[in-house]
Formats: structure tokens, sequence, C-alpha cells
């Protein structure tokens, strides 16, 4: 099982916490030192331990950073965050627009006078210090990397976790971790490098095929990983994760202590492959002018499914749909003002654990009523949790980490009678969701090539939201999973096997939110009758399968393009999860899916 337990912290917690270190900054003579939400793995997620920003802050976002300074203590968020960060720190500390603000601009403001600014090097990779000294150029302000300071007042610090690893089934991974090792040495021999350094938790988990439990809601296993030429790794991980395991990792895969890995670098002939964006900064300064600047080599393998990953994604999908449903049918059926946020949690979360296969929620869910549907990655607390009321709209985003496939879905659902405006925006999303799920495209495009079609329907209205339109997720791992993402900054080209999320949005602080998401795969795209075919194209594949809110929808504003979509698509969500779900869920499902 995975760890349940967390940082959290109160705001007024944050003032006491914030000046023991600016003493402990003071005695280091700094000036300041930031605190990002990071780790040594440079994951997206982060264990309780390393969780320093939400207990220095109180902000429990999965982004953003903190730079303390002696009369201001800068919290760095983006768009999606910028509702709930107000809510979740004290007044000593200043939220900070991020990245309309840089940090070294923001610095600059602050520090007029110069100074040194600390920060750990485990903790920020090459390019991000790279980033931030080539904008304190000219100024009298500099980094210095140094010990963790969080760290010295944070009196209970959880232990480092130790959650036990497992083998991922061939089965269920499609590749066994010997072909994926000489499949990535070749790649490195190709481009003359000795050896590659693996951080990314997900990546060397994927490589060797394991899974772990060092992180709530994500099945990996902490640790490092060095990738050689001849395709043997060095493995740095607590031995105890890997009890019983040997048998599967085999005499190529050597076991060392995480303590071991600078050791282990100080030895190897370079030039030794490190992915500037993801490498801990302390593992490029023990390399020196041995490291070589490229790309993860996990990445793109592990980004790019093959037919067993995928086979093993679709299935999962059906089930967690039938879960969907399952909720969505009680949901329907509860009067207006008797149903709270934590109830529709509990419920859907039960539904779900009828499966065996699953091994925990992909993430916490988010069940956002009324106003708390405007907070993007809202999460109900006793403090905040929620009557569902007439006229309010509920956001329910949520997944599962199955065996064979992590999931990712996002329904919006009308309670009681709900208001036009809403019913308007409602439809603008869905008309960019669809218009995405419809989309062919040449091969090599990014996600920044395409993503604007699914805001299209938005912007023509002035509206917006704060957030990508998709992101990659993993084959029973991280259910955010890079490079592949539909952004506006993404350059990775999409290719075939790759799951992405799409999941346009729209929240109006204060009053409502609204997200549809579905996942997709990545296909090559069929030849259509009387095309010319001079052009690869690819397509999409959806995976997830459950009803579309239709009382929300105003068809006179859909395309009839966009309406044969929806049929076809509510056709078959009830022929693939018809079958799956109780006599009761199936007649709600019947009346659900019929055409608009």
């Amino acid at each position: 099982m995975f760890q349940s337990f967390e940082v959290t912290a109160r705001p007024e917690q944050g003032p006491p916490r914030l000046r023991a270190l600016r003493t402990e900054i003071a005695a280091e003579g700094l000036a300041g030192f930031i605190v990002p939400r990071a780790d040594a793995h440079q994951g997206e997620y982060v264990a309780p331990r390393d969780d320093r920003l939400a207990w220095l802050t109180g902000f429990t976002g999965s982004a953003g950073f903190c730079a303390v300074l002696p009369d201001v203590a800068g919290v760095f968020v983006d768009g999606r965050y910028r509702t709930q960060v107000k809510a979740q720190v004290a007044s000593d500390f200043t939220p900070v627009p991020w990245p309309e603000v840089q940090l070294g601009s923001w610095l600059k403001d602050h520090l007029p006078d110069g100074g040194v600014v600390g920060f750990d090097p485990w903790l920020h990779t090459p390019g991000q210090i790279d980033q931030i000294e080539e904008a304190l150029a000219g100024s009298r302000i500099e980094l210095r990397a140094c010990d963790n300071l969080v760290d010295r007042v944070w009196p209970d610090q959880p232990a480092p976790p130790m959650g036990p690893a497992k083998v991922h089934p061939i089965d269920f991974a499609g590749e066994s971790h010997a072909s994926k090792r000489a499949r990535l040495a070749r790649e490195l021999q190709d481009a003359g490098h000795r050896a590659a350094v693996i951080t990314l938790p997900d990546s060397h988990n994927w490589l060797l095929n394991i899974r772990g439990s060092d992180i709530a809601h994500n099945p990996v296993a902490h640790g490092f990983a060095i990738l050689h030429d001849t395709g043997s790794v060095d493995l740095f991980m607590a031995p105890a994760k890997l009890d019983g395991m040997a048998d599967h990792l085999g005499p190529d895969v050597h076991v060392s202590p995480p303590g071991d890995l600078l050791d282990r670098l100080a030895t190897l002939e370079g030039p030794v492959r490190l992915d500037k964006q993801s490498v801990p900064l302390a593992v490029a300064n023990a390399l020196g002018d041995r490291a070589a600047w490229a790309d993860d080599p996990c990445a793109l393998p592990k980004a790019c499914k093959n037919d067993a990953e995928i086979a093993g994604s679709a299935a999962a999908h059906l089930r967690d749909g039938a879960a969907l449903c399952e909720l969505l049918a009680w949901l329907d059926a509860q009067p207006a003002g008797k149903v709270t946020e934590t109830d529709v949690v509990a419920k859907l979360e039960a539904f779900r654990r009828r499966d065996n296969a699953l091994q925990e929620i992909s993430f916490d869910t988010i069940a956002g009523t009324g106003p708390n549907g405007a907070i993007m990655h809202y999460r109900v607390t006793e403090e905040t949790d929620s009557t569902l009321e007439d006229g309010h709209l509920i956001v329910i985003d949520s997944g599962g980490q199955y065996l064979d496939g992590t999931t990712d879905i996002t329904r919006t659902i009308a309670i009681g009678t709900p208001p036009e405006d809403a019913r308007a925006a409602f439809t603008r999303v869905l008309a960019g969701m669809i218009a995405m799920s419809r989309l062919r495209w040449p091969a090599g495009l990014a996600g920044s090539h395409i993503e604007a079609v699914g805001r299209m329907p938005l912007w023509l209205a002035g509206q917006d939201f704060d957030h990508g339109l998709g992101h990659g997720v993993g084959a029973y791992l991280s259910v955010h999973e890079g490079p592949q993402r539909l952004s506006r900054i993404s350059t990775t080209p999409l290719r075939p096997g790759m799951i992405l999320s799409n999941e346009p949005g729209y929240y109006r602080e204060g009053a409502f939110g609204i997200r549809i998401e579905n996942l997709m795969v990545v296909r090559e795209a069929p030849s259509l009758p009387g095309g010319d075919d001079h052009r690869a194209m690819l397509h999409w594949e959806t995976l997830s399968f459950a009803p579309i809110d239709r009382r929300l929808i105003l068809p006179d504003m859909l395309e009839p393009a966009h309406i044969d979509w929806l049929n076809r698509y509510h056709a078959d969500v009830a022929e693939k999860i018809g079958s799956r779900v109780s006599p009761e869920t199936k007649l709600w499902l019947d009346a659900a899916t019929a055409p608009l």
C-alpha cells in the first residue's frame, strides 16, 4: 500500500516557521534562501519528508517555490493555484504570479544592494539555476549552493520513504527490462555516451520493470540509476526496498545504497549523459566536464506505450468508467442539499475499490461544488467541505492506479437547475474537448502546435483557462508524465503510443468551475476516402468512457459535427460500459447516453 500520510500546515503555523528559517539564513551570512517543491529525484510529486514548501508556507499545490528574504517571502505559483494560495498562506507570505514574474527579476527588485541567496543543489536542476543566474547578470546578487536550511528548523521532519518495491509483470510491461536496457544502451553507443544518470523515479522504474510505494498515489520507488553503454545498470536504492527481487533484476543490475551515488560518479569515464531539466545540480557538479547534456534516455521510450501497455490501459479505463457511472447514477438520485463533497469522494473511491486490480487512486480526488469548483486543484478538507446545492455545478476529477493502467477522468455535473451562463460556458468547453478529440494532424507536430484547437470556442467568447489542455499519463506509473503535453510550451512531437489527457475548462472565481476530461492515445490515422495521402497523419483514440452531462449542454451552440461526435461517443459508452454496471445504473446510463 502507498504511504498515506502527508505534510499539512495551517496558515497560523507559517509565521513562526518563517522566523526560524530567517534566523538560520542570517546565521549562514545569506540574504535569502530558495525553498522549492522538489526532491533530489526531481519528480513532480514529493514524499512527506521533502514537502518543505508545504511545511513552511501551508501551500499544498504540486508546483511552486518560496523565496525567503529578510523582509519578504514570495510564494511563486502559476495560474492553477492563484485562488488556492490565497486561502492557504498567512499574510507573512506574498503570493507572486509565476512565470509572469521570474525569480531573477524579483530578486533584483527586492535586493537592490545585492546579496547572496542560498539554495540546496540537490533540489534544483542546472537548467533552473542557469536561468536565474542569467537574469541576475549585471546585478550584485549571487546564488550559492549550501545545506538545506529548512531541514535544520524542521524538528519533526518525516523519515525518507521506505516502501517496498515490486515486480511489474511482463504481461503488463510488454517488454523485459533486459530488452529495454539493451535498446537504450545502443542509443548511448550511437550518441558516443559511456553512461547516463537517471534520477526520475518513473524513468528507472519503467526501465527495470519495477514499481514502488514511496509516493502516495504514484507507484514509484525512490532511487537513482546509472545506465551504462553495455546495458548494465547501477541501481542506488535502499536494499530493503528490493527484498526478494534479485532474480527479477538479474546479474546485470547492481544494487547499492543511495548514499554511494557520488562515490560511483567519481569513477565514471565520460561522456556521461545528463538531462539538464531533470538532474540535480549536485550530480552535474560531481561529474564536471565529463557531463554531456541530452534528454533522459527513458523519457520518449516510456512515453510511447507498446501494445501491451495500451491494451492494459484500455481495459483499466472500461472498469474505471463503470465505477464512475455507478457514482454518477447514485449522485443523480440524491436531492439537492443532502450530499457533501466528502460524501462524493468517499462514494467514488468505494465504487473503484470493488475492482481487485485497483492499487490506489491516482491522485487525491477533486470534488468541488459551487465556488470550490473554481479552484482548479481543489481538495476538500473538514473546513471547506460544502453541500451540493440547487444551481451548483460540481467538478469531479479523479482516477485510479490499476495493475494494467492509470486513469484520469473529469466530469462536471449539474445539481438541480444550472444557471444559463454556466451552461453556455460548459457548452464551449465541450466544443473544445470535441474539437481536439476529432483532430487529425500531420506527424511531427508538438502539443504547442495543436493545443489552441481545444481553446478556440472559449477564446471566441473572450474566455480561457490557466492550465494546459492536456498532460501525458503513464502505464501504471505517474498520472502526470512527460515529455508529452498539450501545452503552448511543449516542443516534443506527438508520437503513436503516447497517452495524453484532453481537458479544457473554465473557472469563474467565487461562482463555479467547469472541466471535461478524457484520456486519449495517439494513433496513426487511417486514410480518408478520397484523400491523396501525401502526408502521414495522426489522430486520437479515446480511452475514457463515461457520460457527459446533457443537462448542461445548449445544443444550438454546437455544430452538427460536434453533436454527431457526442452521440457516437455516448453510444460507445452505453455499449462498452452497460454490461459492467448494476441494473439500476444501467437504466440511468441508458437515459444519460440518449442521443442529443
